[in-house]
């Protein structure tokens, strides 16, 4: 299944993406692209998504397929390249330097791309981090470690900005922080921004398009409703038009996971009929 976010030239294009880990096949032809504003893409533990994350960043190998950013393939370049081209990352885990203080994290990063986004800007929108400049990266809390590392990558001046589970583990204050970032980001229209999150909340909230992964694909899409009304229900003067769609994304996870729990009732109860009539479970065949 292929996400489209804009009739323009997709900004990131992925097509036909495979990952294997051995045997275990990760990616399983994943499609989509991207051109402008916010693209979630969501689902449960180890369906894929931060290997997608890290396949996109040259972090790890592609099997087969293709991610082009404009016109250049990534798949065979390295992560130092891919970085220069204008793609900022954070990952999950933040990945800070507990020796280094908020501020010395800032200024470690090159200022290869000009752009609006300087120091005083992050510290203008995260007021705490200003308060803890001199802080070193292990005194933070978890809400603050989160925003340094946007910080780190904003602070590149990326085309597009990479964002994986980028509120887990917040307190629902820094949550919505976290939201409105992303709101504001797409309205500027800077940078595209692709956010992968186990929060289908936070997913509804900021993105035109809301993608459910599954098994290493994507499963279905959700539309969120740009008419300011949700699940049949007013939403008069709500910031996010689209977090009324979470019962419909949640719905669709669901679906997707349907498959999964029908197969495995259906060998216990296989397994219990055999045993009730004495048959040890290996000697019956599905």
């Amino acid at each position: 299944m292929e996400v489209v976010m804009a009739d323009a030239p997709a900004l990131l294009t992925v097509r036909g993406l495979n990952v294997f880990y051995g045997h275990s096949h990760a990616l399983q032809g994943v499609e989509f692209s991207i051109q402008k504003g916010v693209l979630a893409i969501v689902g449960r533990n180890g369906m894929g998504k931060t290997t997608l994350c890290k396949t996109i960043m040259g972090l790890t190998r592609a099997s087969s397929g293709s991610i082009r950013f404009g016109n250049e393939e990534l798949t065979q370049l390295n992560p130092a390249q891919i970085a220069r081209l204008g793609i900022g990352y954070v990952p999950q885990g933040r990945r800070l330097w507990r020796s280094l203080t908020v501020d010395e994290h800032l200024r470690v990063i090159p200022n290869s791309r000009k752009g609006a986004w300087t120091i005083e800007r992050i510290y203008d929108t995260f007021p705490r981090l200003a308060e803890r400049k001199n802080n070193g990266g292990g005194q933070l809390s978890g809400g603050e470690q989160q925003m340094l590392a946007i910080s780190r990558a904003l602070l590149a001046n990326p085309r597009l900005l990479v964002m994986d589970e980028p509120t887990e583990g917040l307190a629902p204050v820094i949550v919505t922080q976290v939201e409105d970032m992303l709101v504001r980001l797409a309205e500027d229209g800077e940078m595209a921004v692709l956010v992968i999150e186990q929060n289908i909340g936070v997913a509804c909230s900021v993105s035109e398009n809301v993608a459910i992964m599954v098994n290493g694909r994507i499963n279905r899409v959700i539309a969120p409703a740009r008419d300011g009304r949700a699940d049949g229900g007013p939403r008069a003067g709500h910031r996010h038009p689209g977090r009324g769609h979470a019962g419909a994304a949640r719905r669709g996870w669901r679906d997707g996971r349907a498959g999964d729990r029908t197969e495995h009732r259906r060998r216990v109860l296989g397994v219990r009929e055999r045993r009730h009539h004495g048959q040890r479970p290996h000697q019956s065949r599905d």
